[in-house]
């Protein structure tokens, strides 16, 4: 068998597991859930003998103390500023159940570090004035469920300096505004409640926080909530299966797994039990894929609606010691040292080093979502990095970017994704989404056939993967978002200094259709026939067309007229063929110190080499 055929085989045996995955967690929550609750209060999330461990930490290592120092500054403004109030942006109010969980965990968990009541008073301050709102946005369930699940930390968290009747109060919103709208949403079959993508998280954890919370006094509504949710997050966490990798991208890879930990974090302390969700798919390997699709620089593979900027990711810790994974929690500190939110003290893990002593790998493809990274070093900022992309044109929040990639070398990111335009765009999630630039085809780092979108339900698979010593190579098939016929892009980073991207375009068709070959770059750029200079941050990058041997590089602004984002900055790289061409189209990134060419072989010898 082939290396081509067994990867191929391989991907079909690890989908099936996936669903067997989601079968089983599905059925694992028993008839009374209620059964080992943990009586009183708090109960969620963290235990009182958590924070004492954490102000151990707090005396021990400068990094949590500095954090206690940074968190407790940001509470005291905190103290002083008013409370949400009720607004829309479009048809969200996102923004303030955000706002209300970032006051209410901040300023509760302060109180449960440090003994302060101004914490807890403002904390209670945010959850009445919340409680007061006519509604939490119902029909956008996400605002509801990010509420819920804040008034069921603060409710948990500060339980002790809460009235009786101020637990009235919070706890009648957290029945009526929350958990009693998502019964209605069950009963309506809303989408959510049977969905393979951040929602099902996002809704199912902060119902599942709101229920727990309040499950001591309302029993027979708490239990209805978590038989129900639980089977709502076995389905997104089987597309963790078999090795961590998503594909709504790396900015909707932190929102699910954030509250996916939410969820697991609360049932495990609040029940001893995660129902064994997480012993079945492959969220104890997903801490890796956060890893590897975030470059030297610190920016992310962007795909999907996502920006570039890496954000803070606290459930690494509770990932980190949930699965015994050092690296995880070193990772984190390494990277967000200046950004930790309250959930990263009370979690804090000071395990594991950066670097590890156990070498991770510098290449990894992850199978189900076919998407794929290589570096040359996981500590060096200069290094060369590149992320790259199959998929699913269909999955949620994709773009159609089957084949894009970015690049990072030298402290600079030369080969960008746009990321997301904006979500109040008519017909963003609708029929007008990819005639916006930034989620077209055209305008991500690919190949466009005949000026159109790929195929809007179109699968890329990786072919094939090597990983060994000065070469990296992955193959993807992109065949099936363009008309028949066969287009596979090769992306190899060889001697960890040189990246080499390949295209091999052969359609069957009567008449020859053009295509062309794209690149968005902030660098300025310097033509010269079949070679380009790019300049940025003060370090310049070779572009070399090494096939056709008649190619030569284009360039245009990318510009998309208003209501549209800009541009500002971008210049689009193009090479154009008339479709008559059968050369591929190979092009190589590169230092002006390196004037080693390599071969143009079929893509079909990569694996072999």
């Amino acid at each position: 068998m082939d290396r081509v055929s067994w990867f191929s085989r391989l991907g079909l045996m690890l989908l099936m597991l996936a669903f067997a995955v989601s079968a089983r967690g599905a059925e694992s929550i028993p008839d009374d859930p209620l059964v080992t609750l943990r009586a009183g209060h708090p109960r969620l999330m963290v235990l009182d003998d958590q924070i004492k461990t954490v102000q151990g930490f707090i005396r021990t290592d400068a990094m949590a103390a500095d954090t206690l120092r940074r968190l407790r500054a940001k509470a005291d403004k905190l103290v002083e500023q008013p409370p949400v109030t009720h607004a829309l942006v479009g048809p969200r109010m996102l923004a303030q159940s955000r706002q209300a969980l970032d006051v209410i965990s901040t300023t509760a968990g302060m109180y449960r570090l440090t003994g302060d009541v101004r914490y807890a008073q403002r904390a209670k301050k945010e959850m009445l004035a919340v409680a007061g709102f006519a509604d939490w946005n119902p029909s956008h369930f996400l605002d509801v469920a990010e509420m819920t699940n804040a008034c069921g930390i603060g409710y948990d968290w500060i339980y002790s300096q809460l009235s009786p009747e101020d637990r009235q109060t919070i706890r009648t919103a957290i029945i009526e505004k929350g958990l009693k709208p998502g019964l209605q949403a069950y009963r309506k079959k809303a989408f959510w409640t049977d969905c393979n993508m951040n929602w099902g998280q996002v809704c199912g954890g902060g119902l599942t926080c709101g229920a727990l919370a309040i499950a001591d006094e309302e029993p027979a509504l708490a239990k209805q909530i978590l038989q129900l949710t639980c089977k709502t997050l076995a389905k997104p966490m089987a597309e963790f299966a078999p090795d961590g990798g998503w594909d709504e991208g790396p900015g909707y890879w932190n929102y699910a797994t954030e509250y996916n930990v939410f969820y697991l974090a609360a049932i495990d302390t609040a029940l001893g039990t995660d129902f064994g969700l997480s012993k079945d798919s492959g969220f104890s390997e997903t801490a890796l894929f956060h890893m590897h699709m975030t470059g030297p620089i610190g920016k992310v593979f962007n795909f999907a609606d996502a920006g570039d900027g890496m954000e803070a990711a606290p459930q690494m810790f509770w990932l980190a010691r949930q699965f015994n994974r050092p690296e995880f929690a070193a990772w984190e500190r390494f990277n967000s040292a200046r950004r930790m939110s309250i959930f990263h003290l009370l979690w804090f893990d000071a395990d594991g080093q950066w670097p590890p002593k156990s070498e991770l790998p510098l290449a990894a493809v992850f199978t189900r979502t076919n998407v794929g990274a290589m570096r040359s070093s996981w500590t060096d900022r200069n290094a060369w990095y590149v992320g790259f992309k199959g998929g699913d044109n269909a999955a949620n929040h994709s773009h159609l970017d089957l084949g894009s990639f970015v690049l990072d070398a030298m402290g600079q990111r030369w080969a960008v994704d746009l990321g997301p335009d904006d979500y109040n765009l008519p017909g963003y999630f609708g029929k007008q989404r990819y005639s916006y630039y930034r989620l077209s085809t055209r305008g991500h780092n690919t190949i466009t056939v005949d000026g159109e979108n790929q195929n809007t339900k179109a699968k890329a698979r990786i072919i094939s993967f090597v990983n060994q010593p000065g070469r990296m190579a992955a193959v993807i098939d992109l065949s099936a978002a363009y008309p028949s016929g066969t287009v596979q892009r090769g992306i190899c980073l060889l001697d960890q200094k040189r990246v080499l991207v390949q295209d091999q375009v052969r359609l069957n068709q009567r008449e020859p259709i053009p295509y062309e070959w794209n690149l968005h770059t902030p660098a300025k750029v310097e033509l010269d026939g079949n070679k380009a200079t790019l300049s940025l941050g003060g370090v310049q990058m070779r572009l070399t067309l090494l096939s056709p041997a008649t190619g030569k590089f284009e360039m245009t602004n990318t510009d998309a007229p208003a209501p549209q984002k800009a541009n500002p900055g971008i210049t689009t790289l193009r090479v154009r063929c008339n479709g008559t061409e059968h050369a591929p189209i190979a092009v190589l990134f590169s230092t002006f110190d390196d004037a080693a060419i390599p071969a143009v072989e079929d893509l079909a010898n990569w694996p072999a080499k």
